[in-house]
């Protein structure tokens, strides 16, 4: 577990007493910041030599978002907006900003991405794609092809994140409709089931093939299990492998307070992030990963008392963030355009939380982690802050931005979206 937070990180954490955000700058290689302010209710906060522009606004529930080889960025919407889930942002004159937005698409949801000369976008049930031709352009917006259909959806972790490697293969998230898979979903005490049969149908990612038409579960196969729910996850070109971030359990001391304090729930457990093979097991239901101690723990629904360790055949994560920061965003930075630290390192997007009352919520930025020979090399530190408006929005959860989806464009400059107004903003260096 080298790569982990180290000791002498939770020391300055126990100093810290307005936010994460503090810590992180305590730790950062580059501490020099400066701010943008864009759009004009926010102020955002980025190292030395970025700066940050509002490509796009006022577009609804932005969730993951792709750039094609000319430029042009896609965004998927959670909910329709103007009958359209799905907009092109074309930027005409070169100032980073989008002034050709055109919608289509007639469904909503989270994910979206371009391989191979298709868009590939999702709703909560199913997996599209879309043809691109010569010249970049959509053939056909009305009429998709439907590459996957009848994914489980029951309203409780519904978001279909999507990736794809090189090799022809789909990765869709199907998240776990519990939270611990209790007897009694989220109730006090109720002891947990086991086996889990959740397992069978959610709670893992399952790999599909990207070329292959009305595909349904029985034609995929479950990659990893033991994930609650993933929605950043990213193909890192570099290990040939996938990464998740898993969003952790909640409610330790709601459901078992004779074991939980109410500040031991709010950190607890963590948001990991794991490096993803065929047959991975992460782990969920049956034990979390605790950041404090370093630790598999084994959950309270099944036998745990917040000591028990766990899951010796579940694997460790590679790194283990604060709880409850809710990840919705991954990107392995592979563009020539900022420092040389941030090559083939790990942006993570947490969109911010809402129950670690009664603690400060926490969260609402973006967060850079280094890497090199495919491993995470240091501690991480927060890229990209300010999205909720300051301290005090971030500390009630009243956040006027919640960043959620991140891209790379061609000349190696960054988009990340909001899902709370519609913002989106681009993040390039030395220009």
């Amino acid at each position: 577990m080298s790569h982990l937070f180290s000791k002498s990180f939770y020391s300055i954490l126990a100093l810290c007493t307005l936010s994460l955000v503090a810590c992180a700058n305590n730790t950062s290689e580059d501490s020099t910041k400066k701010s943008e302010t864009n759009p004009d209710d926010v102020t955002l906060t980025l190292p030395s030599g970025f700066k940050a522009v509002v490509f796009a606004e006022n577009l609804g529930g932005t969730r993951h978002l792709t750039v094609n080889a000319n430029g042009d960025v896609y965004v998927k919407l959670s909910r329709l907006k103007n009958g359209k889930g799905i907009y092109r942002l074309r930027d005409t004159n070169g100032d980073g900003k989008a002034e050709d937005i055109s919608g289509f698409g007639n469904f909503g949801g989270t994910g979206i991405a371009i391989k191979n000369g298709y868009l590939y976008a999702s709703s909560d049930e199913e997996v599209f794609r879309f043809k691109l031709d010569a010249n970049n352009n959509i053939v056909n917006p009305d009429k998709p092809e439907k590459v996957v259909t009848g994914l489980l959806s029951r309203h409780e972790h519904e978001a279909k994140a999507i990736a794809l490697d090189n090799n022809g293969n789909l990765y869709v998230n199907i998240g776990a409709y519990s939270n611990a898979c209790q007897v009694d979903d989220r109730q006090k005490g109720s002891p947990g089931m086991k086996p889990c049969p959740i397992l069978d149908s959610a709670g893992g990612i399952w790999q599909f093939k990207a070329d292959k038409l009305n595909q349904t579960y029985g034609d995929g196969t479950r990659y990893a299990t033991g994930l609650r729910n993933v929605v950043g996850l990213d193909w890192n070109t570099s290990t040939n492998t996938l990464f998740v971030m898993q969003h952790g359990r909640d409610q330790l001391h709601d459901l078992f307070p004779d074991m939980y304090d109410t500040k031991q729930s709010a950190e607890l457990p963590a948001e990991c992030m794991y490096e993803l093979h065929k047959g991975s097991n992460c782990g969920w239901p049956y034990i979390y990963y605790d950041q404090l101690q370093h630790k598999k723990i084994l959950a309270p629904e099944f036998g745990g008392d917040g000591k028990k360790t766990g899951g010796e055949d579940a694997q460790d994560p590679v790194v283990a963030f604060p709880g409850h920061l809710a990840p919705n965003g991954l990107l392995f930075y592979t563009g020539n355009q900022f420092p040389e630290k941030y090559k083939n390192g790990a942006f993570v997007v947490f969109h911010g939380s809402w129950n670690r009352a009664p603690e400060p919520q926490e969260g609402y930025y973006v967060v850079f982690v280094p890497f090199k020979d495919g491993k995470p090399s240091g501690n991480w530190e927060v890229f990209a802050d300010g999205f909720s408006g300051g301290p005090d929005f971030t500390a009630s959860g009243r956040a006027k931005h919640r960043p959620c989806g991140i891209a790379q464009a061609p000349d190696g400059s960054i988009y990340v979206s909001d899902d709370a107004k519609g913002t989106i903003w681009k993040i390039s260096y030395g220009k």
